[in-house]
């Protein structure tokens, strides 16, 4: 029995052994593919100093900056944290929920874990500039496309991360509820979502502070915020104007990571 063991063993280290090679060969063939894919198309445009002038050339026509525009930018700012904020609302409202239905340990059957994942992965699949786009067509110009397609997108990221820690929690909390006669619906409640609320709140910081730098990005195709106030500057060439714009957008996204950072600490601190 001892020596069958040790052959298991044996059979399952070299298993790891081979899986371990085949990630690693396939990693090094798409970086040194890649390397030499980029050289063969954009070898002229590294060899060439144009790249460097043309770019000298805007950085010196946005200096100084121009921050008379700063004033403009009241409204944009205000809609560019609402649109982060109603956007992560609306992910974590339905994501929340449906990782239960994703997780292995809580989900009601593989059928329905398989269509929700599917779901998740779709989501996260589309970018969400494409979302935005399809969002201002149907909707129009406003927040409410941007709030959509960062909301909808973050569905798929929240809902992924919220399984992924459902899945991670001690199965000892949950057979101790259940061998009392506990419900699955207990098991959640009492057992589940005390062990992820933590991790859950500390995703959700996370992805709002990337809702806060995307919106800016959904901004450029009309979904409103200090993005379309950029693009606006961009189109006229107003350089100086969107100089002025992007350190304005660097401030607010140091001040959001800042906070987030501060809710992390508490959290970490009241979980010790």
């Amino acid at each position: 029995m001892i020596q069958n063991t040790a052959e298991r063993i044996k059979s399952n280290n070299r298993r790891i052994n081979w899986t371990w090679f085949f990630i690693l060969l396939v990693g090094v063939l798409l970086i040194v593919g890649s390397f030499c894919y980029t050289l063969n198309v954009s070898w002229t445009k590294f060899a060439s100093n144009r790249i460097f002038t043309n770019l000298f050339s805007m950085l010196a026509e946005m200096l100084p900056p121009d921050f008379s525009v700063v004033k403009t930018l009241g409204e944009p700012i205000i809609e560019t944290l609402a649109m982060s904020v109603m956007a992560t609302l609306l992910a974590v409202i339905i994501s929340f929920p449906l990782s239960f239905l994703a997780a292995k340990n809580t989900s009601i059957s593989s059928s329905i874990r398989n269509i929700v994942k599917g779901v998740f992965n779709a989501l996260r699949a589309i970018p969400e500039l494409i979302m935005g786009v399809i969002f201002v067509a149907s909707v129009g110009f406003g927040i409410l496309p941007g709030i959509l397609a960062l909301g909808f997108h973050s569905v798929g990221m929240l809902g992924k991360f919220y399984a992924e820690a459902i899945e991670k929690v001690d199965p000892g909390l949950n057979e101790a509820i259940e061998s009392v006669g506990g419900s699955r619906f207990h098991v959640i409640v009492f057992s589940v979502i005390p062990q992820i609320l933590g991790h859950s709140v500390d995703y959700s910081l996370y992805r709002w502070e990337y809702n806060f730098r995307a919106s800016t990005v959904v901004g450029l195709i009309g979904a409103g915020g200090i993005g379309f106030q950029l693009i606006a500057s961009l189109r006229i060439m107003q350089y100086r104007e969107v100089f002025a714009i992007l350190f304005v957008i660097f401030i607010l996204v140091q001040l959001v990571d800042g906070f987030g950072n501060m809710i992390r600490s508490r959290i970490i601190e009241g979980e010790g």
